[in-house]
């Protein structure tokens, strides 16, 4: 369990603040909104109606306290850029700031980010690729080189065993898991019969995923 600042609470942050409390955070919610922080209040374990660009208000929240500050601000990139800065000054320890363009990541991470996060973009990126392709149930983004996707088993793989395949070798992707009947196996071993009932999850550079499951 982590003890959380979330500052806005917008779409965003409010899907952000039901997603940390079902992990069982502490979650400490802030946004200058009476109307959204009440909104909020059955999923956060305190709030506080303010203004982050003010130094005074900040302060008073003990910022230093908290393990992680989430800044998703929306509709204000200023106010978000301020209270990044504000928030690192006063000895926060580590802060997510999102951002809805590369240059606005540039600024964030240049004045107190630690880690800056896209939904839009990241959502728009899963979505193109989720939906556009049958063959592939889930798509996880872990950086700009790598990605897990979850995919159908090729034809061409049916009833052949990871070993035979040489998949690692051939292809340059790694078999982490398969999935069957609802159940995620993490033991793959050269033996694993990969067949039409199970799907796969697989991990590589976005080229070679491409390449070998026509993403």
């Amino acid at each position: 369990m982590k003890n959380i600042l979330l500052i806005g609470l917008g779409r965003f942050g409010r899907h952000l603040a039901m997603e940390l409390n079902q992990l069982g955070h502490q979650i400490m919610a802030v946004d200058k909104d009476e109307e959204r922080v009440n909104e909020c209040m059955p999923f956060v374990t305190n709030a506080q109606i303010g203004d982050s660009t003010h130094a005074e208000f900040l302060r008073s929240l003990g910022v230093g306290n908290y393990d992680i500050c989430y800044v998703t601000i929306s509709g204000n990139f200023q106010n978000s850029l301020e209270t990044t800065s504000l928030l690192k000054e006063m000895g926060a320890k580590y802060v997510v700031a999102r951002a809805e363009r590369d240059v606005q990541a540039k600024f964030l991470l240049r004045n107190g980010a630690d880690d800056v996060t896209y939904p839009e973009k990241q959502l728009a990126k899963w979505a193109a690729i989720r939906y556009t392709a049958n063959h592939i149930f889930s798509y996880i983004e872990l950086n700009e080189q790598y990605a897990i996707v979850e995919v159908a088993v090729p034809e061409s793989w049916l009833n052949r065993s990871v070993g035979e395949l040489n998949i690692r070798k051939k292809y340059g992707i790694n078999i982490l898991g398969i999935k069957k009947d609802g159940k995620t196996n993490m033991t793959v071993t050269p033996e694993t019969l990969l067949t039409d009932d199970m799907t796969i999850l697989a991990l590589g550079e976005y080229p070679l995923l491409r390449k070998c499951f026509c993403l």
